[in-house]
């Protein structure tokens, strides 16, 4: 045996050694971890690194699911707030381990739902939430030291994160107790999603000053989950949400360091949220590559030092943009097969979405199947009892290495533009229309090949029996509640202290205009004396303008 061949079986050695002790630091569920028919697994199988060891291509926890499951984090949203607030106690009733928020389109723009821009919106696409009473009542009777909270809003997301303290504050919960995160993410509105405010520049700011709230005040809280959920929803390949993503990413990190704050502190609470589509190898490819970029890039780049700073920690959700109202059934395999992948990709917690939600918001008894078909990924088909069971195949490795190496050539050009600055080079590639080019063109591929039936969707080009079958009962919001949240509105306005939320209003103001001010404490006072979402916004909106797209032609 050669001189190198001994120094890599020692390596190789001395890295399971590792990986064993780090497991044997960590308990494990008290489940059986052997095959149906009786046969015992080992925890990992295959070479170095190891779940747990840099760059974490294999996982950020050593042991993975044996011994802690992923959060089952499902999406829910729509109505008022006590209609919500059902929902939620029902989800965590059947064994949801987490909650994730969907506000509707006016909340989502910083708009009230009494303003003439949400008339027929309110409500539809997620919940209403214009003050603190409506976020009081969506987690009422719900211990909020307890649950894991998502929240998916990004414009106006310091208000909605604001409001989510003053909630918990007046249940006995304080800050320093919450946990979850807040989706926060700005850039990904200007490239794919849209539900911006203002320009941004001036987003970045509000962004810095909640990382360095919530680095202060929030030690388990996520201040942004930045999202390539959405990029791959309008139509981009995985490798362009893999890259747009995390060049992203690299941007928050950018302008942290650049306000002051320490890569170590922030960088371990960064979090990301992926979409799992239908390619099964691609998708987890891509979440392989996506925790070995980002250790790369925060550890050589970036300068971190902090391990838990290298790691990428990503919720993931199926792929809501690949369900077909046509035979909407057939829509519990795909959402089976995508979460299937999210886990063998390693992820940390999950939503499969529902099999209607082609059609309308999810009912109560598709929530329901698509929790269970995460609990049955869990319990019943036995891929939790290894760590990255699929790890060492040639054409998993092959893959994970193709959409590194597709990643890394859009990180060259973004680097490019930005002379030397992934922020800049984002800042440059919004501005010039180039995120929003790359996704149109790879939508309009993909398009055109299911129009010509080079790509095969079941149920829409090729085996269409059966389509107009479709029974499903749809969950449909009542004109009635548009009328209820706009009378709780008008209450809430006329029962609060006038004054008293004008001063606060113009003390957002007045914090804005000052950059060396953090925009949080100014807009917690707001949010106590129940000035609305809109209300701060447009507070902001004075010293910041609001954000009008050049069309890309």
């Amino acid at each position: 045996m050669s001189s190198a061949a001994v120094d890599s079986a020692e390596s190789a050695a001395a890295a399971r050694a590792r990986w064993e002790a780090a497991c044997q630091a960590t308990p494990t569920r008290a489940v059986p971890f052997e095959t149906m028919s009786g046969v015992p697994v080992d925890g990992v199988y295959g070479d170095p690194p190891f779940p747990g060891q840099f760059p974490y291509t294999r996982g950020i926890h050593p042991a993975m699911y044996r011994s802690r499951l992923w959060t089952m984090r499902m999406f829910a949203g729509f109505g008022t707030a006590l209609d919500t607030n059902r929902r939620f106690r029902e989800l965590l009733k059947h064994g949801g381990t987490g909650l994730s928020t969907a506000f509707d389109m006016p909340t989502l723009m910083g708009r009230d739902s009494d303003s003439p821009w949400s008339l027929g919106e309110v409500g539809r696409a997620g919940v209403a939430v214009d003050t603190l009473a409506d976020v009081e009542d969506l987690f009422r009777d719900i211990d909020l030291s307890r649950v894991s909270t998502s929240m998916t809003i990004n414009g106006p997301a310091a208000v909605l994160l604001a409001m989510y303290i003053v909630a918990a504050e007046k249940t006995g919960v304080v800050p320093e107790q919450l946990s979850g995160t807040i989706q926060n993410d700005i850039l990904k509105e200007y490239q794919a999603q849209k539900e911006y405010i203002y320009p941004p520049r001036p987003s970045m700011r509000i962004i810095t000053d909640m990382i360095r709230y919530t680095t202060a005040h929030m030690p388990r809280w996520h201040p942004i989950s930045i999202s390539g959920y959405h990029i791959r929803e309008a139509g981009s390949t995985a490798a362009q949400e893999l890259a747009f993503t995390l060049a992203n990413g690299f941007a928050y990190v950018e302008a942290a360091i650049a306000a002051g704050e320490d890569v170590n502190a922030f960088g371990r609470r960064l979090s990301f949220f992926f979409n799992s589509h239908l390619d099964f190898f691609e998708e987890i490819g891509k979440l392989r590559a996506a925790r070995r970029i980002w250790a790369r890039w925060m550890k050589d780049h970036y300068g971190a030092t902090n391990e838990k700073a290298w790691m990428c920690r990503f919720h993931t959700q199926t792929a809501g943009v690949s369900l077909t109202a046509q035979q909407p059934e057939n829509n519990i395999a795909r959402v089976a097969i995508q979460a299937l992948a999210a886990v063998l990709g390693g992820t940390q917690s999950l939503h499969t979405d529902s099999y209607d939600e082609a059609m309308a918001l999810p009912s109560e008894k598709a929530v329901r199947i698509a929790l269970r078909t995460q609990q049955i990924v869990a319990h019943e088909t036995g891929v939790t009892n290894v760590a990255d069971p699929l790890g060492g195949a040639p054409f998993v490795e092959w893959m994970t290495d193709e959409m590194e190496r597709q990643a890394e050539a859009v990180f060259a050009h973004l680097l490019e533009l930005g002379d030397g600055s992934i922020l800049e080079g984002v800042f440059q590639g919004i501005e010039n229309g180039y995120f929003v080019g790359e996704i149109a063109d790879a939508a309009y591929r993909y398009e055109r090949e299911v129009n010509s039936g080079r790509r095969i969707v079941v149920g829409v080009n090729r085996f269409t029996e059966g389509n107009d079958e479709t029974d499903v009962n749809l969950l449909r919001i009542e004109e009635d509640t548009e009328r209820d949240q706009l009378e709780r509105l008008a209450r809430v306005k006329s029962e609060r202290n006038d004054r008293a939320v004008q001063e606060a209003l113009e003390g957002v103001t007045r914090t804005a205009r000052d950059p060396s001010a953090n925009l949080m404490p100014a807009i917690l006072t707001a949010v106590r004396e129940y000035a609305t979402v809109e209300e701060i916004g447009t507070a902001m909106e004075q010293v910041f303008g609001r954000y009008v797209e050049r069309a890309v032609v």
